[in-house]
């Protein structure tokens, strides 16, 4: 029977493979040609181990890059989802949602760029984005009610109208656009929070 110091240093360097394969893509991603590179063999070669190590962790380069986009939404704070649904007025929640989307489009915005690029061209990694991108959208369901309940408005003929002009002024588009090259986080937060509030009703 293995000791147990021996199968908590596997358990580690096992988790320190695992990284460093996450790492091997994210850096492809990033790179020049990044999305016409991108290709298992090439990622085992950028972690330094075996193509079948990376099959063996991942079973296939979608479920490797589903694996990426929980790594970008550790890395983007998206942990603070869970901050925005305690706050007790609900036009504040739906600001901070925004920050919180922002804040994870800016985080590495060429890798997440690149990443719904492949989504257009392949169904199943469009699955996954698509996946994460319901939950956003179930996420500003329940703030669009919580608003309406509160404040009387928008109509409920309008709930699902305004969840769908929210979604789209939150999405990574959008923020990518307002962005640019050069334009502050904050700045870019205060548009969006505007442009959302206009479109639940308020000045």
């Amino acid at each position: 029977m293995p000791r147990p110091y021996k199968l908590g240093r596997r358990k580690v360097a096992a988790e320190q493979t695992r990284a460093n394969i996450l790492a091997a893509a994210r850096n492809l991603l990033a790179a020049e040609g990044g999305v016409g590179g991108f290709t298992m063999e090439a990622v085992a070669r950028e972690a330094g181990v075996s193509r079948m190590t990376v099959y063996y962790r991942f079973e296939s380069k979608t479920k490797l890059l589903e694996a990426l986009c929980d790594d970008l939404a550790a890395r983007g704070e998206m942990e603070q989802v869970g901050r925005v649904f305690a706050r007790p007025d609900p036009l504040d929640a739906v600001e901070t949602y925004i920050g919180v989307f922002a804040r994870f489009w800016g985080s590495d915005r060429r890798v997440i760029r690149r990443l719904r690029g492949m989504a257009a061209l392949d169904p199943e990694i469009e699955a996954v984005i698509r996946a994460r991108e319901e939950r956003r959208r179930a996420g500003l369901q329940v703030l669009v009610r919580r608003v309406a309940e509160r404040h009387g408005r928008p109509a409920p003929e309008a709930l699902e109208e305004t969840v769908e002009i929210l979604w789209a002024l939150m999405s990574f588009e959008m923020f990518h656009a307002l962005a640019g090259a050069d334009r502050g986080f904050e700045e870019v937060v205060r548009q969006i929070a505007r442009l959302a509030r206009a479109a639940l009703g308020f000045p």
